[in-house]
């Protein structure tokens, strides 16, 4: 669904993903992404035996940071705002004026997740973390985008009507 960030009926306000929604979203992207690091670990064990023995724990985490960076911003980018988090709770990120996000902007919003204590920042409600507010970007619920595109639809066309 593209977004008309011309349409001054659309609340995005009334759009923001709750807290919950969001929390959703972080535990199953973080679940995904450790599945892929344990795969990726296996694969660069069996290509590389013992490779992997003379990491230590605070680079470890730093690579880890990074690559859950890079690996958001991959998804993000290439479906257009979304995670499979966000893809099984049904939410989307956009630029705060309701348009699709672009590469650029995936990455600015995916790096900032590497900041420390960039999850305690998306306790509160409404739920804006670091990521978002740093980024000019949030993330909305589609259903609800799309019942309000659609009521803005009908009093549009009834508006049309009676002229």
């Amino acid at each position: 669904m593209q977004f008309d960030p011309f349409n001054r009926d659309l609340n995005l306000d009334y759009c923001r993903a709750s807290t919950q929604k969001r929390f959703a979203n972080h535990v199953i992207d973080v679940l995904v992404f450790y599945v892929a690091v344990f795969v990726g670990g296996v694969v660069i064990e069996i290509i590389y035996p013992g490779f992997l023995y003379g990491i230590n724990g605070f680079l470890f985490r730093l690579i880890a940071m990074v690559f859950y960076s890079l690996f958001m911003c991959f998804i993000e980018a290439v479906s257009r705002g979304k995670s499979i988090g966000k893809l099984i709770t049904g939410t989307k990120a956009v630029n705060s004026d309701g348009t699709e996000i672009d590469f650029p902007k995936a990455f600015l919003r995916n790096i900032i997740r590497a900041v420390p204590f960039n999850e305690l920042s998306a306790l509160g409600s409404p739920c804006e973390p670091w990521h978002d507010r740093w980024s000019d970007t949030i993330v909305i619920e589609e259903k609800k985008l799309a019942l309000q595109k659609q009521r803005s639809d009908l009093f549009e066309s009834v508006k049309n009507q009676t002229l």
